[in-house]
């Protein structure tokens, strides 16, 4: 990505649409590049100055040196100027010999000391000087008065400075940076975290607007606190007044005065001060962007109008999830991962979210995924252990490890890797047509929203706040959609519910006008939602609208922890409605919505229940990269047989079956008998013996480790070298649910569990020897059963 691409390091704005940050003191009405420029030229002038007239500047800021210990500590002129001062304009011409207002001693005693200072050192001392005068202007018109308090703890700082001749330090309990990862760190995390599945143009037009992101937030006024405890009365008012004080000492003042060190703020701070911004923050920006929209250059205004405002509603999930892996110290996001700050053009780190479909702590919402696997049990990775037996997430695995048994069927990950980059490399593999055969329903409309042809809002009317226009309109819009294409439904019925407050709908829009949208009511004590129309006005329809729809409402629901759907579909609704997952049999206890939804006449209820693991709006896309990735596995392992054998005959002389093995160059393909068992038909006993396995293997001694799924609390960053966790918890939860329909499920998450140890533990540690001795008493429980051949 050129540097052109990005916001570079010192602009305040978002192409023509950014918040203009305002100096410190006069109440935020001083621009920050008028004001600082202002006082950049005032120091350039004095420092031009001659010798005699820097020394007349400094006398007032210098103790008397004159004999008789005097205690004068600043040269006053008989005929002091107004005050305060004004920075604007030149001081008047001192002389040396002019006697001082308090201690009658002359300038020149007071500037004795400055005699033989090099003429680098007496610059520094008037730039300090300058700052010094800014300061008292700013106290003096600051009206808050937690500003006021800091501005002039700055300013007894900066003058004690000078008397001393030293550099100026704050003082401070703590030191830069207040919290870790920051800020800057997390938005690369967050980058990697959602976006590295992308292709490559489009991970740079993320990385730009993570830049933006970063470069606003640099030049954001914070809010005082008296201001936030007006806002948010129950908030942490000493915390953010702690960051606040922070804020302004390290980032805002040290912008106008050069004297103190200064520091970006994405660098320095942390979550818990992007919460206490980002709402408020992201808000004012987008509110801004719309207003200034026809100043926008073209080639931004796609960018800062669509693409913006998803990434920071994407960011804001991140940000305020109590749960989010993009703020932990130990955020693996691959093998090289780079830092996205503002002023650096990077290029894209390597894939942290798997292509391939995963139920790991890798997906959409992070907050609600289920059960996670143990390798181990401890109290986190980051205490030394008492035999000293954990290996680090990030550690390579010894060449030994390469040597352990895998889960049949598993795929080594270099050549995964080496697969995905022949998919991924557009040399090698050509585009296909967005409408091709082989294309998702939803692929054509995903493009559109990347290229801001189509626009997805949940909107809805409220009785609180007061009417948005843009709103209003829409919502006319939809209801003239749903009249339209459900012309069975009265249409004072369908206004009646697309205004009610109670209702919202995810709106299509395109071109600024409604298209199509999903009018649905949310019950969040009972576990559900109700859809009560859907529709894409005709003339827009086959085009995978309806599909990406449902898609954005699955996941709109998933980030607010509602997992069902339940809707009553017409005769002609029910085939739509099957191709999204809905079917007639509901996982919702008939009590939890008996009541709450109105029974339809003619109309069929349907249910559809989320994973919240799944990223619907691409899972589409993943599966595609899946068939690649086998179809690329198959066309490598057919390119390694060379031998080819004639085809099978003798089906044609009346053999009915034939042992597979038996099939010429069936083994040369990888193909391995499977232990063979007694597979049974009947599911109770089936359900039974495997029961009874499992007890055995969860009263082994040996099972303590893997009894429960590891909590991210203790160890940090497993879960990005364990992508398919499996524990006995939740194998017991899922034999409980009838899962297991055939031995080799249950097998397979059994195996799950003891490759899962070997895959993150040291063959030394106690942990794998457990998962070696536990695998060893299981499958003779398994031969014992008559599951497998003995």
């Amino acid at each position: 990505m050129a540097d052109s691409a990005g916001i570079q390091q010192g602009s305040p704005a978002i192409g023509a649409a950014g918040l203009v940050p305002a100096a410190p003191g006069a109440g935020g009405t001083e621009g920050a590049a008028g004001g600082s420029a202002r006082i950049a030229v005032k120091k350039a002038q004095l420092r031009s100055s001659p010798r005699p007239k820097k020394l007349e500047k400094l006398g007032v800021y210098s103790s008397c040196k004159a004999e008789g210990a005097c205690k004068c500590n600043g040269w006053k002129s008989q005929n002091p100027p107004p005050t305060p001062p004004r920075t604007d304009q030149p001081s008047s011409t001192v002389n040396l010999q002019e006697p001082c207002r308090s201690c009658s001693h002359t300038l020149g005693d007071h500037v004795t000391h400055l005699e033989n200072v090099s003429e680098e050192e007496m610059n520094r001392l008037l730039g300090i000087v300058l700052d010094v005068e800014y300061l008292y202007t700013c106290v003096h018109k600051e009206e808050d008065a937690d500003t006021k308090q800091v501005y002039f703890s700055l300013f007894k700082l900066l003058r004690k400075s000078i008397l001393q001749m030293g550099k100026p330090m704050l003082e401070a309990q703590e030191s830069p940076p207040f919290e870790k990862p920051s800020i800057e760190q997390g938005v690369n995390n967050f980058v990697q975290y959602k976006f590295s599945h992308l292709p490559s143009k489009e991970r740079q037009t993320i990385m730009e607007l993570a830049k933006m992101f970063l470069n606003q937030i640099n030049y954001w006024q914070l809010e005082t606190p008296s201001q936030r405890r007006q806002r948010v009365p129950n908030d942490d008012a000493a915390g953010y007044k702690a960051n606040y004080t922070r804020w302004l000492c390290y980032c805002n003042v040290p912008q106008f005065c050069d004297s103190l060190p200064r520091y970006e703020t994405t660098q320095i701070f942390g979550r818990t001060l992007v919460r206490s911004v980002f709402t408020v923050m992201r808000k004012q920006l987008l509110e801004q962007a719309r207003q200034e929209k026809d100043k926008l250059p073209p080639e931004k205004r796609t960018l800062i109008l669509t693409h913006f405002p998803k990434f920071l509603s994407m960011l804001e999930e991140e940000v305020y999830s109590h749960s989010s892996p993009i703020w932990s110290q130990d955020f693996l996001a691959g093998a090289s991962g780079g830092l996205i700050p503002n002023h650096t053009v990077i290029s894209a780190p390597p894939v942290a979210r798997p292509l391939y479909y995963s139920p790991s702590p890798v997906s959409v919402d992070p907050s609600t995924c289920g059960s996670v696997s143990p390798a181990r049990k401890t109290a986190s990775v980051l205490e030394p252990n008492p035999v000293g037996e954990k290996r680090k997430p990030s550690e390579p695995l010894p060449h030994e490890e390469n040597k352990r048994p895998r889960v049949v069927g598993d795929i080594p990950m270099e050549l995964i890797n080496e697969v995905m980059a022949t998919i991924t490399d557009p040399a090698a593999v050509p585009e296909t047509s967005l409408l091709s055969a082989h294309s998702a329903r939803d692929e054509a409309a995903r493009h559109e929203e990347r290229r801001g042809v189509i626009e997805f809002h949940v909107i809805g009317n409220s009785l609180n706040q007061k009417p948005n226009k843009r709103i209003l309109m829409w919502l006319v819009g939809l209801q003239n959609v749903f009249s339209h294409q459900l012309p069975r439904m009265p249409k004072e019925y369908i206004t009646r519910l697309v205004f009610d407050p109670k209702h919202k709908t995810l709106s299509l829009i395109k071109d600024g006008r409604v298209i199509g949208g999903i009018c649905f009511r949310m019950f969040p004590s009972q576990g559900f939602t109700e859809i009560v129309f859907c529709a894409v006005t005709s003339n827009e329809q086959v085009k995978g609208y309806g599909t990406h729809l449902m898609n954005h409402l699955k996941e709109y629901h998933i980030k607010h922890d509602i997992l069902n759907f339940l809707t009553y579909a017409d005769e002609y609704a029910i085939g739509y409605f099957k191709k999204q997952g809905f079917s007639k049999d509901i996982k919702v206890p008939k009590a939890k919505y008996v009541g709450y939804i109105k029974d339809y006449e003619g109309a069929t209820l349907m249910g559809c229940e989320l994973n919240p693991s799944i990223p619907y709006t691409e899972f589409s896309v993943i599966i595609k990269k899946q068939k690649e990735i086998i179809k690329k596995l198959i066309e490598r392992k057919q390119a390694q047989i060379r031998k080819v054998y004639p085809g099978l005959s003798c089906f044609k002389e009346g053999v009915r079956q034939i042992p597979i093995e038996s099939i010429p160059g069936i083994r040369e393909t990888g193909w391995k008998p499977i232990g063979k068992g007694k597979e049974l038909k009947d599911p109770d006993q089936l359900y039974s013996t495997l029961k009874t396995i499992l007890q055995h293997v969860k009263s082994h001694p040996n099972a303590w480790p893997f009894m429960e799924p590891v909590k991210k609390t203790e160890a940090p960053g497993y879960y990005q070298v364990i992508r398919f966790p499996m524990d006995l918890k939740t194998m017991s939860e899922r034999l409980k649910s009838r899962y297991y329909m055939t031995r080799k499920l249950f097998m397979a998450d059994m195996q799950r569990i003891f490759t899962n140890c070997r895959e993150y533990n040291p063959p030394e540690s106690e942990y794998y020897k457990c998962a070696n001795l536990l695998e060893k008493f299981f499958y003779t429980k398994i031969k014992e059963a008559g599951l497998i051949e003995k």
